[in-house]
């Protein structure tokens, strides 16, 4: 079998067209039913990413190879998630690679945690703080999905009461209150590290934003990301008339030593 074959165990992403896609774990004797026909994933096991394939009522679909994205959106979900435009700014600004070492609090259905767990592996960490029980199981059958639980600590922690870790090279927050974990990052960065935390509302914003300038960090900026999709079409292209407008905002810092007292 060819190594870019479609294995039994993968999961494939059933493209039917932009509304409807179905992320699927092909295994024997499994059927995908949908509006326009069944398939039966037997179908999928050696076929090449891209492959087309009928379902019985005779409509093409196209086995997709899953992107991050693609596991974010199909997540199993107990709270909102945060959305690809916004993660994208956060893993960029806070700097992390390959072998960081980063502590997330606000786990939620784990898609902030997928992308930076996907950006630290093969040799890096995510510690990542909830203080609900349910959400945190919920996490970790989604990260398990995308394949990228060995890269993520799990810690049922209230991260307002401190970070176990230290020497990370981000801390990065979505939760209520921000401000109050400020200190304790400070502690846990190291000397060269960044903090970034996001927030839906404004007075989140200025409250951390003074807790920084408090603490010590430098260099704070504040960030709000819109996106706008083209519909494109020859004659007809234009901006679509629906769009996410505001998800939050974006707060980065980062660490500088503290002036000693005379």
């Amino acid at each position: 079998m060819q190594e870019d074959a479609i294995c039994e165990g993968n999961y494939v992403l059933m493209y039917l067209n932009k509304r409807r896609t179905y992320l699927v774990k092909v295994r024997r004797g499994q059927v995908l039913h949908t509006h326009k026909g069944y398939i039966k994933l037997d179908e999928l096991i050696g076929k090449r990413y891209g492959s087309k394939i009928k379902s019985h009522l005779g409509y093409t679909f196209i086995a997709l190879k899953p992107t991050l994205r693609d596991y974010v959106f199909k997540f199993s979900r107990k709270t909102q998630i945060i959305y690809p435009k916004d993660i994208a700014l956060i893993v960029l600004y806070s700097g992390i690679g390959p072998g960081s070492r980063v502590v997330e609090a606000g786990t939620g259905s784990g898609a902030l945690t997928s992308a930076l767990a996907y950006y630290v592996k093969p040799t890096g960490k995510v510690y990542s703080y909830e203080i609900r029980e349910d959400v945190l199981e919920v996490a970790k059958k989604n990260l398990e999905k995308a394949g990228l639980l060995d890269y993520v600590e799990f810690k049922l922690k209230d991260v307002t009461e401190g970070i176990d870790e230290k020497n990370v090279d981000a801390v990065i927050l979505d939760l209520a209150t921000p401000w109050l974990v400020v200190p304790h990052a400070y502690e846990a960065l190291a000397d060269w590290g960044v903090f970034t935390s996001y927030s839906p509302t404004i007075d989140q914003v200025v409250k951390t934003v003074e807790a920084l300038k408090k603490e010590g960090f430098v260099a704070t900026e504040c960030l709000e990301c819109l996106v706008r999709k083209i519909k494109v079409i020859p004659g007809e292209t234009r901006p679509e008339t629906l769009m996410i407008g505001h998800t939050g905002y974006i707060v980065i810092a980062r660490k500088s030593f503290k002036e000693e007292s005379d």
